[in-house]
């Protein structure tokens, strides 16, 4: 059976759905599949994932907008895998993110899990600040960074979550589609007695601005002259 489905809502993000796609492409592990969901954009991304079938086990599906739980339980009731791996259209992983995943939730028996936030050494200041303004325990408590939840039980957010084929047909996916589907979401899966954990090293970075050349200059492409990359794969 397929390992992964990486369930991914997109809304006028065209260029950073690239980015992330680029990062997908070069995954050390490869027995998943991307299922993109295109929220009622205005700006459609088809033509990014069309692009991106010839290096991915892709499909693209356009629906009228509900808001991003909701694209997601979309995804999932399309997906094939036997985890699905929510992401948002704005993330970038390194190469051994898939890697990592499939090693934890095997070793540590889990049923859904969810991984940090950081910031990259090329980011910028103002990046940088993003990155700070979301991970930090004196802004956001730190949701999006390494910190656990208080009481010790680690609830996922869905800007980067897994969780098995099991989870989801026993919770039926997200109940509302926004501010705070995710935790609504994490809640109703503990309660139902699964297993969850965070996973430090399955850490995304956020593509917040237009200088991330440099991320895929040191890691994504390192062994790969930009000249041979599509043009949708490089940031300017």
């Amino acid at each position: 059976m397929l390992r992964f489905s990486i369930i991914i809502p997109v809304y006028n993000r065209p260029d950073e759905l690239a980015e992330l796609l680029a990062c997908l492409a070069r995954q050390t592990v490869r027995n998943f599949e991307v299922v993109v969901v295109e929220d009622g954009s205005s700006v459609r991304a088809e033509h990014v994932v069309r692009s991106f079938e010839i290096t991915l086990d892709i499909r693209y599906y356009e629906k009228p907008n509900s808001g991003q739980g909701f694209a997601r339980n979309y995804g999932m009731e399309r997906a094939a895998g036997d985890w699905f791996i929510i992401l948002d259209s704005d993330a970038l992983v390194e190469p051994q993110y898939l890697e990592i995943v499939n090693r934890e939730i095997d070793r540590q028996q889990l049923d859904l899990y969810g991984g940090p936030d950081r910031d990259h050494s090329s980011f910028t200041p103002v990046q940088k600040a993003i990155s700070y303004s979301m991970t930090s325990l004196f802004t956001t408590g730190g949701i999006r960074g390494k910190a656990k939840n208080a009481g010790g039980t680690f609830h996922p957010r869905s800007f980067n979550m897994g969780l098995s084929r099991r989870v989801w047909e026993q919770t039926g996916g997200f109940r509302i589609t926004r501010m705070g589907e995710d935790i609504i979401f994490s809640i109703q899966a503990l309660k139902l007695g699964f297993r969850s954990a965070l996973i430090p090293e399955a850490f995304i970075y956020t593509n917040a601005g237009p200088t991330l050349g440099l991320f895929f200059d040191s890691f994504v492409f390192s062994d790969e002259p930009a000249s041979t990359l599509p043009a949708f794969s490089r940031i300017r």
